[in-house]
């Protein structure tokens, strides 16, 4: 008797793995499906909601002050943003970090225009997978996510303007 509660206790904790798995990846990033909504507060003090966007083909760039292929990137990002925003484009970096002075420092003299968000909990940049730093999402005018990109290498901004040019035709 004693191996049959064993048995059904082993059964039932198995059962239990298997339900918290499935429902820590229901809400897992995957290309071809809706991109998970969030809202964050920008460095202006502005709260964007992604699912306000739609119509919008957005970029969002997770990036780190530590993170030096992030510092060669925010410029390509800014160039993109300001060719592409009247094609409804639009360009949002997310820090990452949970103390967000040294993502402001960062930023100076950048002189970006594009929104800058900040996910200090880290909470949209696990429900996006982010495994690299930076990581891109394109996300189309429907809220579906397209493309993603982990790092950045110098080129990759072909592979953007190319993914970017094709949901602005669609």
């Amino acid at each position: 008797m004693m191996s049959f509660s064993k048995t059904k206790i082993l059964v039932l904790n198995s059962l239990l793995a298997c339900v918290l798995f499935l429902a820590s990846t229901a809400n897992a990033l995957e290309i071809g499906k809706p991109a998970p909504d969030f809202t964050l507060k920008s460095l202006t003090g502005e709260n964007l909601k992604l699912t306000e966007q739609r119509g919008k083909i957005i970029v969002l760039n997770f990036w780190a002050s530590w993170c030096g292929p992030c510092r060669v990137e925010m410029p390509v990002l800014q160039d993109f943003y300001v060719k592409y925003q009247d094609l409804g484009v639009s360009v949002w970096g997310v820090n990452v970090e949970q103390e967000n002075q040294a993502g402001r420092d960062f930023l100076k003299g950048l002189e970006l225009t594009f929104p800058i968000l900040f996910d200090s909990s880290n909470t949209i940049s696990d429900v996006y997978d982010v495994e690299a730093m930076p990581t891109t999402v394109i996300v189309d005018r429907d809220g579906v996510v397209r493309y993603v990109y982990q790092g950045y290498k110098a080129g990759y901004e072909k592979k953007y303007a190319k993914a970017i040019k094709k949901l602005i035709r669609e």
